[in-house]
């Protein structure tokens, strides 16, 4: 290599990682590949899982080409498989109650790329906060909850989209659990048996955020605001990729493949410039045990460790996240600063709603930017959104629903394509063909 061409090379790796003189690499990868990995590689958890398909010992949930199947990269090189069509939602607890223009942005983004998906009203919450917060559940209950939502979308015949970050790595690692370990699928069977359902297993999981980045260059083709002069601080969740993180995925394009594609690459291809900070890897501040029980500790965490480096490192315009508690989090724990004198008011958002947004989506009706403690307004005035034609609007919709002038808007017709097997008794003699006694 000519000592031009490896300049270059180092130069671009400077730009990209302006924290790269700080950091040692080598600790980073090992923290993240060995103290958070499983103990076996991805690799052989899917040969035992197609091995127990064979065996009859389990269902293996398959994506189909209907799925319009995309190969990524996972983090140790191994393709990841992710379905962008005919997609079953496993909403959020949290970002249904606290954040709902979160996955209103992504059933929104669906409608305008014409996907095909079911926002399912029989699925369950994956009890992963009972797990991470207060380890009160057990191995075998963990994987009854997370089979039952799988079963479901097995039989819809919708390949499930994991909405929320800790369901996410929470399901990857019920799904090895499942897959190595038989003491568990004996104990678990007869459970299922009993509501006539078998153990199905998807043959991936997939977060939103992974078909968002997938997608996200199409998506980026009706962008309506230009983001060039955006930039954009970025929190990977750390339940997304700490938690068995060879199933994540990753991208050359996006910080030479240092960290996960999922939400950089979305906020990279979307048009902004990504900025670095030093303390990416942290937490959030959220953390689940301790949001709980030291919350104090939460808010001043996410502020001193995310926010101001990410302003005063980065000059950042806006944080971008992808997870329910870290919007949450490094949303909702600012005004604890602002009543001490640190005033920062970074803007947060989901990556979802950042790219709905970007593609006109309704600030209010759609993103719900109003449910946000911080002034999400100034970024999207920064961009070009009429915010005050829009608020207007929202305003004057809201006070005809309450007298009755207007009628609720919909993102789909309610229970689109489930009313015929909705009741539950049922639904197993429906999906297995038999006549059904009326």
């Amino acid at each position: 290599m000519s000592e031009q061409v490896d300049k270059k090379i180092q130069e671009g790796i400077k730009d990209a990682f302006p924290m790269a003189d700080t950091t040692d690499w080598n600790e980073v990868y090992q923290r993240i590949i060995y103290r958070y990995s499983t103990p076996h590689g991805l690799q052989h958890v899917k040969e035992e899982l197609y091995k127990l398909e064979d065996e009859g010992e389990i269902i293996v949930h398959h994506i189909k080409p209907y799925n319009d199947p995309v190969k990524m990269q996972s983090l140790n090189g191994t393709p990841k498989v992710i379905p962008t069509n005919k997609l079953w939602h496993h909403k959020s607890c949290g970002q249904c109650g606290h954040i709902p223009g979160y996955p209103t942005s992504v059933f929104w983004m669906m409608n305008k790329m014409e996907v095909d998906y079911l926002d399912e009203p029989h699925q369950t919450s994956c009890t992963g906060w009972n797990y991470h917060a207060s380890g009160a559940s057990n191995p075998v209950a963990l994987a009854g909850v997370y089979v039952r939502n799988m079963w479901r979308a097995y039989e819809t015949g919708y390949y499930p989209l994991i909405h929320c970050g800790t369901s996410f790595g929470h399901y990857k690692e019920v799904r090895n659990m499942i897959v190595l370990h038989k003491e568990v699928r004996d104990k678990l069977r007869p459970i299922m048996r009993k509501l006539d359902m078998d153990i199905v297993v998807p043959e991936e999981v997939v977060h939103y955020s992974e078909w968002l980045f997938t997608m996200s260059k199409k998506a980026a083709q009706q962008k309506k605001y230009d983001l060039s002069g955006i930039k954009a601080a970025v929190h990977t969740p750390c339940h997304v990729y700490k938690l068995v993180p060879e199933d994540t995925i990753y991208d050359p394009e996006v910080f030479q493949g240092r960290r996960p594609a999922a939400p950089s690459g979305t906020v990279q291809n979307f048009g902004a410039k990504l900025v670095d900070y030093s303390t990416w890897w942290d937490c959030c501040g959220f953390g689940f045990r301790h949001i709980l029980t030291e919350r104090e500790f939460s808010r001043s965490f996410a502020l001193f460790k995310k926010v101001i480096p990410a302003v005063e490192e980065a000059h950042a315009d806006v944080f971008v996240t992808s997870d329910t508690g870290c919007v949450t989090t490094l949303d909702k724990s600012q005004w604890a600063g602002k009543a001490h004198g640190f005033n920062y008011n970074l803007p947060v958002l989901a990556d979802a709603q950042f790219a709905a947004i970007a593609m006109g989506a309704d600030p209010y009706t759609i993103a719900q930017v109003h449910w946000h403690a911080t002034d999400v307004e100034s970024f999207m005035r920064k961009i070009g959104v009429p915010v005050d034609d829009y608020k207007e609007k929202f305003i004057q919709y809201l006070s005809d629903l309450r007298e009755g002038k207007a009628e609720p808007q919909y993102l789909y017709t309610p229970h689109r394509k489930i009313d015929f097997y909705i009741a539950v008794p049922e639904r197993v003699k429906w999906y297995k063909g038999q006549q059904i006694q009326k």
